[in-house]
């Protein structure tokens, strides 16, 4: 019985892994939610973006008729 109560804090000492493996584990799981957040953010954000354009040529048409007309000017020499 002494042999064990010797031996017994050896056994989990063995076992020990440290404060930088689990910092590591932490930091590549916070990069991995953040990776599937701005995923799913731009999956979001990407029709709104359109939507948004194509209302903005539908208020101000004229724009997009200046600009055309800007480069054929531009091509034409």
């Amino acid at each position: 019985m002494l042999a064990f109560f010797l031996l017994a804090p050896f056994s989990s000492t063995l076992a020990y892994i440290g404060p930088g493996a689990g910092i590591s584990v932490l930091g590549s799981m916070l990069g991995i939610l953040a990776t599937i957040l701005v995923a799913i953010g731009a999956i979001i954000a990407w029709p709104l973006r359109k939507f948004s354009q194509r209302r903005k040529q539908r208020r101000n048409p004229s724009t997009d008729s200046n600009v055309e007309k800007t480069r054929d000017k531009t091509t034409t020499g």
